[in-house]
């Protein structure tokens, strides 16, 4: 019983968090969605593009049941798997995310909690698990990234929220008075810099 709970519960929370990744593409033309936000790259389609593949490998070869279609390679020194090149399309990325849910899918309506699964690229002596932690790890990943899509998306053009019924009108007027507020508890935390040979402490400048 607790068993068909925990599945269920954390299958729901991976269905709501993939879809809120993908709302974070939503109204964007084709550079802001591919462009490096980051100094280290990170871009909004590569997000997708990176939690897909990482799917496709973990609901499929660990529990072997390979993907049906080539995969992308990754965790390459260059980080392939995390930025769109010129040759793939947005609708293309899109797409493959979406036949992963459904292969991942399958994988967890077919199997056990405790059905045993192997990692080959995680080390000894760790690369034996099972699907339960295999869900835990992936509903992780792809929060964790939901997260950077949230910040990224917040940088070009300040939408916020995590589905689309949770997305208010932008106030830019209380945007940024609560943004100077915010700024000015930060300042008040600097040291004081004290006049050598002041006895009053009076602050320089």
């Amino acid at each position: 019983m607790i068993d068909e709970f925990a599945k269920d519960n954390l299958h729901t929370r991976l269905r709501r968090d993939r879809k809120a990744l993908l709302w974070k593409l939503d109204g964007l033309s084709e550079y802001d969605a591919r462009r490096p936000l980051t100094a280290t790259g990170t871009n909004l389609l590569g997000l997708v593009k990176h939690v897909a593949t990482v799917e496709a490998r973990y609901f499929g070869e660990v529990f072997d049941r390979p993907s049906p279609e080539p995969l992308s390679r990754w965790q390459d020194s260059d980080g392939s798997d995390q930025w769109a090149a010129e040759d793939e399309s947005r609708d293309q990325i899109i797409a493959f995310y979406r036949r992963t849910w459904e292969h991942s899918d399958a994988t967890i309506d077919e199997l056990p909690l405790d059905a045993p699964g192997h990692v080959p690229w995680w080390p000894e002596p760790c690369p034996n698990t099972n699907l339960f932690a295999v869900m835990v790890h992936v509903l992780g990943e792809t929060n964790r990234h939901a997260g950077h899509a949230d910040i990224l998306r917040e940088g070009l053009d300040g939408r916020t929220g995590m589905r689309p019924e949770h997305e208010k009108r932008i106030d830019e007027e209380a945007r940024a008075a609560r943004w100077a507020k915010i700024e000015r508890a930060a300042r008040s935390t600097t040291p004081i810099k004290v006049q050598q040979g002041s006895s009053e402490g009076s602050p320089i400048g």
